[in-house]
């Protein structure tokens, strides 16, 4: 498998440089030159910057169209593929999809151009699979180790590429499944270092340490942050849903989001493109706090056009512009209060970068390792360890909308195993029905075995203490016995040890093992003191039932965990 995994990392490093290759083209195009997507759109004309984006989502548009008339895949992207897919991925659909992203990172739209490349690394590591004819397991298991290598080759960060697949969409950390992903994002990031690809993104070698008095401000960008993250996301979907309400064909949509883009490129060139090179220059330069916010607003708004027309393409890198901005502007209002903080802008803007992130991609783990990597800086470890925490609890206790659904799947899933692990019988417990005291004739038993197609009959004294059964079976033998069963009592016939009572906080498993030891189809549920009170009855078919129930979801969501020794 750490062959394979291998191969798939430094396919994914290939078609990320070949993505790379195909921006500078369309670039050339329109421009007649190519760079960072902020100095080509600073370059055209006004009517260029309006325009451009608004052709390229067109393009986009008739391409992903394409795409879904080329095959109607439900999994077509590389986390359904691997969550809740078999790993099989469409060729000519991922292309196709692939070059939609194309078109509008291209031509400014505000998006992250990783997605596309790790969609593109996840196809490559799909065909891989199927060429090689392994089993399904394995099949899904290499096309998260694309993923992998895809953010990988996106940001220099093997680790967290690694982490990334590994929380996010296979939710499960097992060496098992982290091993291989970890070869896969080495192997990728190793292939972009020799071929000269490789520039890693926001070195800060000259950051001041870590002191006492950064701690608080952390804790509080954290909150900020999660904050934030919960709205922008909620904002995000809020746009979306606007131009899906427009009825307007997937392509005219997206050249709307595009014109709208155009609208603020006009304005604000630096909003072209996923803000990489904004965000460089918002960590080693000088700004003042309204440029910050200005600049904060106005990525939102052309993140949000852009994702919600229904472009296809990464939010990574946006979110990291939107918090790096949120913490320089933290910052520095907070400089205000707080001179002692003067140095610390800087730090504040990386920890309020990772926290934003952790808060928007519920992954917290891959936030810390993302910006560590990138920065190379392990001084910045321990406040983004506490922000990016933070983070996360407030903007999952916040949020109704999440950036990833396979997120949603894996805690659906969580959910379903603590329910079988922690589900009590006393969930199943109805009324019982048969029960008489000790002191009733049995005569009266018999009436009710006639009333009843019950085989037992509960026995209780008078104060609803458990006393035991009477079974039909010993009456009628006592009555072919030729015994006087007429003048006895209830308490005279029952039978102390003939059927072994449940008790309410057994788990379904336990339950269901007494059950497997007795014929019955019920059995009574008393509470557990030295004197037991009779609490109600159990059905065996109800408890099966559930059980059955759990268990089947519970293994349904198993089939998404990969494990590479399955075959």
């Amino acid at each position: 498998m750490l062959c394979w995994a291998a191969l798939a990392g430094a396919g994914g490093a290939v078609v990320t440089i070949a993505f790379h290759a195909g921006i500078h083209l369309i670039q050339q195009l329109y421009a007649g030159q190519s760079g960072s997507i902020v100095q080509v759109t600073r370059s055209l004309s006004w009517g260029m910057r309006l325009v451009i984006p608004a052709v390229g989502g067109l393009c986009a548009g008739f391409l992903l169209q394409a795409a879904h008339k080329v095959s109607h895949d439900p999994h077509s992207s590389y986390m359904e593929a691997v969550a809740i897919g078999d790993g099989r991925m469409s060729i000519p659909q991922g292309i196709l999809r692939s070059l939609s992203s194309l078109c509008t990172v291209a031509t400014g739209g505000s998006i992250g151009r990783e997605g596309a490349m790790v969609h593109l690394a996840s196809l490559a590591a799909s065909g891989l699979g199927r060429f090689l004819h392994i089993d399904t397991a394995r099949l899904r298991l290499l096309v998260a180790c694309g993923a992998a290598a895809g953010v990988s080759a996106a940001y220099g960060a093997p680790i967290a590429g690694a982490v990334f697949v590994g929380e996010i969409i296979l939710g499960s950390m097992s060496f098992q499944n982290f091993g291989p992903l970890l070869m896969a994002g080495t192997v990728s990031s190793l292939v972009m270092h020799l071929s000269g690809e490789y520039v890693a993104r926001y070195p800060m070698p000259d950051l001041p340490p870590v002191s006492a008095e950064i701690i608080l401000p952390c804790l509080a960008l954290g909150i900020i942050a999660g904050v934030g993250a919960a709205q922008f996301l909620r904002f995000v979907h809020v746009v979306k849903t606007l131009f899906e309400r427009t009825k307007l064909p997937l392509s005219l949509r997206l050249a709307l989001g595009g014109l709208l883009l155009g609208g603020v490129l006009t304005q604000v060139p630096e909003m072209a493109g996923n803000g990489n090179s904004v965000v460089v220059a918002l960590l080693h330069g000088s700004w003042v706090w309204q440029t910050v916010l200005w600049m904060l607003l106005f990525k939102v708004l052309a993140t949000a056009l852009t994702a919600g027309s229904g472009a296809i393409g990464g939010v990574f890198t946006p979110t990291l512009f939107v918090g790096a901005a949120l913490g320089m502007l933290f910052a520095q209002v907070l400089t205000g209060a707080w001179p002692v903080l003067a140095g610390h802008g800087t730090t504040l803007a990386l920890v309020g970068m990772g926290a934003f992130l952790a808060a928007a991609t519920s992954a917290p783990f891959m936030a810390i390792l993302m910006v560590f990597e990138m920065t190379l800086s392990y001084q910045m470890v321990l406040p983004l360890v506490l922000a990016c925490v933070v983070a996360y609890f407030v903007s999952r206790g916040l949020a109704q909308a999440v950036m990833y659904q396979v997120t949603l799947h894996h805690e659906e899933s969580q959910a379903l195993r603590q329910q079988l692990r922690t589900a009590r019988l006393d969930s199943l417990m109805r009324p019982a029905q048969t029960v008489i005291h000790t002191d009733a004739p049995v005569r009266r038993a018999q009436e009710m075995f006639l009333d009843y197609p019950v085989r037992y009959l509960y026995v209780t004294d008078a104060s609803d203490v458990w006393q035991g059964v009477i079974a039909q079976q010993d009456l009628t033998r006592m009555m072919l016995g030729e015994v006087d069963v007429q003048s006895k009592t209830c308490g005279e016939v029952l039978r102390l040890d003939f059927v072994k009572p449940l008790y309410p906080d057994l788990s379904l498993d336990e339950a269901q093992m007494q059950f497997s030891a007795f014929r019955g189809e019920r059995l009574p549920v008393v509470s557990r003191e030295a004197r037991p009170r009779l609490l109600g009855v159990v059905y065996k078919s109800e408890l099966l039932e559930r059980y059955s129930e759990l268990k089947r979801a519970v293994d349904s969501e198993d089939d998404f965990v990969l494990s590479p020794r399955r075959r």
